[in-house]
């Protein structure tokens, strides 16, 4: 199973190895390759917490709708219902008011 992620730094989406292990070291599911490198450079360590939430919520992600949630939301109408309203008594305005 291919998880997608998305970085925390840029916003940009990635699709990280399967094994989530990258030639010079392991997969952030928190950075793209550029901001991974750019912290470890720093000496910024990961959020434990952050990382193990990034990835339940891509496991989530890739299993698709559960059986509790709907395959699609509650659909509602794009516009109201078409009704046509009796004119009120003395609803007309004159020029002078």
């Amino acid at each position: 199973m291919r998880l997608v992620f998305r970085c925390i730094a840029c916003g940009t989406s990635y699709l990280p190895p399967e094994s989530m292990t990258y030639s010079d070291g392991p997969a952030s599911p928190l950075w793209c390759t550029v901001h991974q490198a750019v912290a470890r450079g720093r000496g910024i360590a990961e959020p434990p917490g952050a990382a193990a939430a990034a990835l339940l919520m891509a496991r989530r992600r890739a299993d698709g709708p559960g059986v509790d949630e709907p395959a699609r939301p509650d659909v509602r109408p794009s516009r109201p219902a078409r009704t046509r309203r009796a004119p009120k008594p003395g609803g007309r305005r004159s020029k002078l008011s």
